[in-house]
C-alpha cells in the first residue's frame, strides 16, 4: 500500500497555479493525515491548488478517527464512502515519488518514480467538512493492484483532463480506473525513510 509519498520539486509553472501556497515546503516523507497539495478544476474551469488533509472526511462522518487515506479503484464507484466524490469532486496529488515496503522478515523501503527529475499524479477524490465557520478539505488516493502491491493510480496528461473535467461520464472514470499501472523506475533506499518524523533529502539515501 501507498502509505508514503513525496513533494519536494516542482517547475515555474506548476507554481504559478492558483492557490499555490506562498509558504508551500519540500515535503520528502507525506503520510497519512499529513497537510497535502491537491490539484483541482476550480468554479470557473481553470486548475487550481488548494491544501487539503490526506485522509477522507465527508461532512456525514462522525467518526474522525476513521478517514480513510486511499480508496480501491475496483470499488470506489460504488462504495457510499466514495462513490459520490468519484462523481462531483475528483482532484489529482502531485508527487515526485512514492515509498514502498517489501520483505517478510525485514522489510525494505524502495523509490519509485517515472524518472529522475520527472513528477506525477495521482488520481485522487476530495471532500469539505465544515466546522462552525471554516471548511476543511480532504482527500484520499485513488489505489490500484500492482506487483502483488497496492499502488495509487498515477494518470498521464491526457487522463488527468479526463479525471478532472467536471463533465466526463461514469464510464468514462471507470476506463480509467481500470487501466494498466504505469511502468516505474525503482531502486532500494536505506532504512532512513522508515521514520515518519524524518522530512529531508536523506530520505532517499541509497540502500
Amino acid at each position: 500500500m501507498c502509505g508514503r509519498y513525496a513533494l519536494f520539486r516542482w517547475n515555474p509553472a506548476f507554481a504559478a497555479l492558483p492557490g499555490f501556497p506562498a509558504d508551500q515546503q519540500a515535503q520528502w516523507n507525506i503520510s497519512p493525515n499529513d497537510s497535502v497539495l491537491m490539484l483541482r478544476a476550480g468554479a470557473d474551469g481553470q486548475r487550481e491548488l488548494a491544501r487539503a488533509r490526506w485522509g477522507l472526511t465527508p461532512p456525514w462522518l462522525t467518526d474522525l478517527s476513521r478517514t480513510p487515506a486511499h480508496a480501491r479503484a475496483e470499488t470506489v464507484a460504488e462504495q457510499p464512502m466514495f462513490r459520490q466524490a468519484l462523481r462531483e469532486r475528483r482532484c489529482l496529488l502531485p508527487a515526485n515519488g512514492f515509498y514502498e515496503w517489501r520483505g517478510t522478515t525485514r522489510k525494505r523501503p524502495y523509490w519509485l518514480t517515472p524518472g529522475e527529475g520527472s513528477s506525477l499524479f495521482f488520481a485522487a477524490i476530495w471532500e469539505a467538512y465544515p466546522v462552525q465557520e471554516q471548511v476543511w478539505l480532504s482527500t484520499a488516493v485513488i489505489t490500484q493492484p500492482a506487483a502483488s502491491q497496492r499502488r495509487p493510480l498515477i494518470l498521464d496528461a491526457a487522463a488527468q483532463d479526463i479525471w478532472l473535467d467536471p463533465e466526463t461520464p461514469l464510464h468514462a472514470l471507470q476506463a480509467l480506473l481500470a487501466s494498466e499501472p504505469a511502468a516505474l523506475r525503482e531502486r532500494v533506499l536505506a532504512n532512513m525513510v522508515n521514520d515518519p518524523k524524518l522530512n529531508g533529502p536523506e530520505c532517499l539515501t541509497p540502500g
